[in-house]
C-alpha cells in the first residue's frame, strides 16, 4: 500500500507538501497540487484517516443506535438519516443493539472509541435508563435520541407524540361504530408502546365504551410474530372485540394473517388499525390503516439538530414533538349495527346504491358483541 512518502517521491515534491495537498491546510501551486494528485491517482494512496482526525480533532463521522435492524421502520429511519448525513458530508456508523442493554453499552464504546463527531440513539426498551444516562455522560459526544426518550437533560430529542396516535386510531375506529376495541401493545417499559396504549384507554374512557379496558390488552412485542400470537388470543376469547389498535405495523401485519387464517374478514367482521405507516402497510391484504408517523422530518431533524451541537452552533438541548397522522385505508370498516342501520330493509333500491362494504351487515363468524 503507497505511502505519503511515496506520493512525495513521485511527486518530487516534500511530505509536508504532500500533506498540504490532501488536507488543504496551505497554499500549494497550481504546478505542484497537480503533480501530487496525479502522483496519488497513479499510486491509488488512500490518506490515513485516523491520523487526520487526530490533527483536525473530527472525523465527519456520526454513529448511529437502533434496537431492531429487522423493524422496517427502523429501517426507514436509518436510510433518511444516511441520506442526510452524505448529503452534509459525514459517513454514517450504525450499530444494531437487538434491544439488549448491554450490546448497547458495547456498542457505545466502541463508536467513542472511533471518535465520531456525533451520535443518534433509539435506545433499547429493556435496559436501565440511568445507566444510559451514566455512559453517555461520560463519553461526552453530542446526542440526539430519537423515537424514545432517557431521563437526560443533556441530550436533544426528536419523537412523534405517540399518545395522540393512539386517541387517532381509536377515536377512529369509535367513529365507524365500535365499542369493542382491543389493543396489541408492544414490550412491557417500552416509551412508545406505553404511550400508545394510554391513547387507546383515555379514548375508550372518553366514550365510555369500556369500563375494563385492560381485560382487552394483549402484548406482542412489536414482532409480527407476537401480533400473530396476540391476535389468535384474541380471537379465541368467548366475547371477541369488533376492532383491534395494534401499536405497530409489524404486529398488524401479523394479526392481518391471524385473522385470515382464522376465517375472519377484515375489515367486514373485524376492523385493525396500526401505527407507523411502514412502506408495507400499504401493500397488505386488505392495505392497513395505520397512524402515520413523519418519518422523513424524523430522521431530517435529528440530523440536523446533531450538526448544530457538533458545529457548536448550539449548547441547550432541544425536544421536538411532531403530531402522528391517521392514515385511512381498507382495513377499517364500519361496524354491523352502523351498517344495518344505515340500510333500511324496506328500500332494497338504497341497498344497491351503498358501497360493497356498507350495503349490509356480514353475518359473522362467531358472536361479536359491541
Amino acid at each position: 500500500m503507497a505511502t505519503i512518502k511515496d506520493v512525495a517521491l513521485r511527486a518530487g515534491v516534500s511530505v509536508t507538501t504532500v500533506s498540504h495537498v490532501v488536507n488543504d491546510t496551505r497554499h500549494v501551486s497550481a504546478k505542484g497540487r497537480e503533480r501530487v494528485e496525479e502522483a496519488i491517482r497513479e499510486l491509488g494512496y488512500v490518506p490515513n484517516a485516523m491520523a487526520r482526525s487526530l490533527k483536525s480533532n473530527t472525523t465527519s463521522t456520526l454513529g448511529m443506535l437502533i434496537p431492531n435492524s429487522s423493524n422496517p421502520y427502523f429501517a426507514e429511519i436509518v436510510r433518511i438519516v444516511e441520506d442526510r448525513c452524505f448529503g452534509a458530508g459525514y459517513t454514517l456508523v450504525l450499530c444494531n443493539t437487538d434491544d439488549e442493554p448491554r450490546r448497547q453499552s458495547v456498542y457505545l464504546q466502541v463508536l467513542a472509541e472511533r471518535r465520531i463527531d456525533g451520535l443518534i440513539v433509539v435506545s433499547t426498551g429493556a435496559g436501565d435508563d440511568d445507566s444510559l444516562v451514566t455512559q453517555l455522560h461520560g463519553l461526552r459526544i453530542p446526542t440526539v435520541l430519537v423515537d424514545r426518550e432517557i431521563a437526560d437533560p443533556a441530550c436533544d430529542l426528536v419523537e412523534t407524540a405517540h399518545m395522540q396516535g393512539g386517541l387517532l386510531a381509536v377515536r377512529h375506529l369509535l367513529s365507524l361504530g365500535h365499542k369493542r376495541i382491543a389493543c396489541i401493545g408492544g414490550p412491557v417499559g417500552v416509551m412508545p408502546s406505553e404511550q400508545r396504549i394510554e391513547g387507546w384507554r383515555m379514548a375508550l374512557a372518553e366514550a365510555g365504551a369500556t369500563p375494563n379496558a385492560d381485560a382487552l390488552l394483549w402484548r406482542g412485542g412489536f414482532t409480527s410474530q407476537g401480533g400473530y400470537e396476540a391476535m389468535h388470543a384474541i380471537l379465541r376469547t368467548e366475547e371477541a372485540p369488533s376492532a383491534v389498535f395494534v401499536c405497530n405495523d409489524l404486529m398488524a401485519i401479523g394479526a392481518l394473517r391471524a385473522a385470515h387464517e382464522s376465517g375472519v374478514r377484515v375489515p367486514d367482521e373485524l376492523s385493525i388499525v396500526g401505527f407507523d405507516d411502514i412502506e408495507l402497510s400499504a401493500y397488505t391484504s386488505p392495505p392497513l390503516t395505520t397512524v402515520a408517523q413523519p418519518k422523513e422530518r424524523i430522521g431530517a431533524l435529528a440530523v440536523d439538530m446533531l450538526l448544530e451541537r457538533v458545529g457548536g452552533k448550539r449548547r441547550d438541548a432541544r425536544k421536538v414533538v411532531l403530531q402522528p397522522e391517521l392514515r385511512v385505508r381498507a382495513s377499517t370498516a364500519r361496524h354491523a349495527s352502523f351498517r344495518e342501520a344505515a340500510v333500511p330493509s324496506s328500500s332494497s333500491s338504497s341497498s344497491s346504491s351503498a358501497p360493497a362494504s356498507e350495503a349490509a351487515a356480514t353475518p359473522s363468524r362467531k358472536s361479536r358483541t359491541p
